[in-house]
């Protein structure tokens, strides 16, 4: 007995919840009226005809039925009852004609529609993947929500409106149905709703599992989608053929997919049993019906023409009513999706910060007062008590093992982190207090992980300062302090090269190319008075090495420059050196300096020099 409580409970929860998310309609509603107000405005005009013509065709059918007995009781083949049994049936056609052109509008609204709202869904997506912190884009678990949203967030707003349509539609249908029934029997209504009631309830309670379903797998789906980029991509592909790992990653990408697959059709079969067990309840209740009807007619108390109109009435009211049942099921769904679209849309974001243009001591430069930094989650810190001054025009080279906290420095110095405790100024300004793009402005970064557009090569350089994206002028000038400028024009089509090879006519650079247009693309900010470099020359040559750095200096000269590097030969040339171990700042001084100390520099230096020996 417990255990069929419990059952009952179950199947009872979700239908209970379904009445509860209706406050995501009118957000959807808002979303398909922002999307296009004249399509919603037609489709919800065409729904509402769609619903009270079935009912008006129904009444119809049955004057016409009704008058083709009169007239061929009266023997009126000719007469009056014969005519107005034509214009009934001419009345229906136009009927049905217009319930048709309805049906079909309604079908180009829901296409239109659902091209313009995945578009708007997924702009808005996007816009909110910008206003996030690079902490919340490494959270596995934050990636797993903007999966959720973007697999079934496009459609789902559309769907929920055009299920709130379709209610009002079969709403206004059941009305003119229940009026048309009324005049046969009350309880004829009642069994009409009742009978879809346990389908409904089945369906949602599957589509409450379904959803659960959905959420739990965001990580496994996150990995094939993960594997798939791993084996399509030219990038990887070198040393996915190399290693022979394709039937490996294949292989896995079938395993995930049987694993849920085995998941989805435990409950689909499941799902379709139940489906099919209660739907007999609603044919049962018809045919009881169809009997009852059947036997008022044989004794004469109702009409052929009534006959005709109540069993169409009752079973379209019956298809009618278990449409509105599974449209609320149906939105019950579309919240649970909906929720995760939401649930992302409204996370909560960082605060942009202050609103300085300009500190108070011009000319100070940067300072790093006691900065320590631990990653989100993790207990360790990755800076520990950093304190350094850099003055306008310095060149400062920062020296460590991989994993010493040297780019992490970077990444607090262009505020994409926090620091844990301490403070950064620029200006004798703390970060903090500074208009971030203001702040962004003023530092040009090369990232060792820089991104290789698929874009022009102008383009490619122009992304360093959007506001002159398109200026050729500044591409060369660009171009020309970091090194690009003489392998550009070889290239066939110039600065309208397209680069990689996603697209047709691309072009592929080397490991050393990419890099000086990285470089190039840090020199497009002419407004900025900090560059930093890290590891820029990783995959050149010595001596395109040491001509960058001559090139670098002099482009340089009233900018203050940081260079993280494991090459000594272009380390010796900063006026400050400091070395990081483990996060910590262990030593800092001149090149000489701090050869001279015999610490853990003039260790690593000696190593470098005697593979030259």
């Amino acid at each position: 007995m417990r255990q069929l409580q419990r059952r009952l409970y179950q199947l009872w929860q979700p239908f209970r919840q379904s009445f509860s998310t209706f406050h995501y309609c009118g957000r959807a509603i808002a979303l398909v009226w922002q999307t296009h107000r004249g399509l919603t405005l037609i489709f919800a005009l065409l729904t509402i005809i769609a619903g009270l013509l079935p009912g008006a065709i129904a009444y119809v059918g049955k004057l016409i039925v009704d008058a083709v007995v009169q007239a061929a009781q009266t023997g009126d083949a000719g007469g009056s009852d014969r005519w107005m049994a034509l214009q009934y049936l001419g009345v229906e056609a136009v009927l049905v004609a217009v319930l048709s052109g309805c049906r079909q509008g309604i079908a180009l609204c829901q296409s239109l529609l659902r091209v313009q709202l995945a578009q708007t869904v997924n702009v808005l997506i996007l816009q909110k993947a910008l206003t996030l912190s690079l902490t919340q884009f490494e959270d596995s678990e934050f990636y797993d929500k903007m999966t959720r949203a973007r697999r079934e967030a496009s459609s789902r707003p559309l769907n929920m409106v055009m299920r709130v349509f379709g209610i009002l539609r079969d709403s206004l249908s059941i009305l003119t149905f229940s009026g048309l029934l009324l005049q046969f029997s009350l309880g004829a209504v009642l069994v009409l709703m009742l009978a879809s009631v346990p389908a409904f309830m089945a369906e949602t309670y599957f589509a409450d599992q379904t959803f659960r379903v959905f959420r739990r797998r965001a990580p496994e789906t996150r990995e094939q989608t993960y594997l798939e980029t791993l084996v399509a991509r030219e990038d990887y592909a070198k040393e996915v053929k190399l290693y022979q790992l394709g039937e490996l990653f294949v292989d896995r990408y079938r395993q995930i997919f049987d694993r849920l697959y085995q998941e989805d059709r435990d409950l689909t079969i499941r799902r379709s049993v139940w489906g099919y067990v209660l739907s007999l309840l609603s044919s049962l209740a018809f045919y009881g019906a169809y009997l009852w009807i059947v036997l008022e007619a044989i004794a004469g108390r109702i009409s052929l023409g009534d006959l005709t109109m109540y069993l169409v009435v009752f079973r379209q009211g019956q298809t009618t009513f278990a449409g509105i049942l599974t449209s609320v099921g149906g939105m019950y769904e579309d919240s649970l999706y909906l929720s995760t679209l939401y649930s992302f849309l409204e996370e909560e974001t960082p605060e942009e910060g202050g609103q300085a243009t300009q500190g108070p001591a011009p000319g100070d430069g940067i300072r790093f007062e006691q900065v320590s930094f631990a990653y989100p989650g993790s207990q360790t810190l990755a800076l520990t008590d950093i304190s350094l001054h850099l003055q306008p025009g310095e060149k400062l080279a920062i020296v460590g093992e991989n994993g010493s906290g040297k780019t992490t420095l970077i990444k607090l110095l262009t505020r994409l982190y926090q620091p844990s405790s301490g403070r950064i100024l620029l200006d004798g300004l703390d970060l903090r207090d500074w208009d971030v793009v203001t702040l962004q402005q003023r530092i040009g970064v090369i990232f060792q992980d820089f991104v290789p557009y698929q874009f022009t090569v102008g383009e490619n350089i122009g992304v360093g300062d959007v506001t002159a994206i398109r200026d050729r002028d500044r591409w060369q000038e660009a171009a020309a302090k970091g090194t690009a400028q003489a392998f550009i024009d070889t290239m066939p089509e110039g600065y309208d090269t397209r680069l990689g090879r996603w697209f047709r006519g691309g072009r592929e650079l080397s490991g050393g190319q990419w890099q000086k247009i990285a470089l190039s693309r840090a020199f497009m900010r002419r407004q900025a008075d900090i560059l930093v470099l890290d590891e820029p020359t990783s995959a050149m040559d010595a001596e395109a090495e040491v001509k960058i750095f001559d090139q670098f200096r002099a482009a340089t000269q009233n900018q203050i420059a940081i260079l993280i590097s494991h090459r000594f030969s272009t380390v010796r040339m900063a006026d400050q050196i400091i070395i990081l171990n483990q996060g910590k700042l262990i030593e800092q001084g001149t090149h000489d300096e701090l050869l001279a100390a015999g610490g853990r520099y003039a260790h690593l230096f000696s190593l470098q020099a005697a593979g030259y020996r």
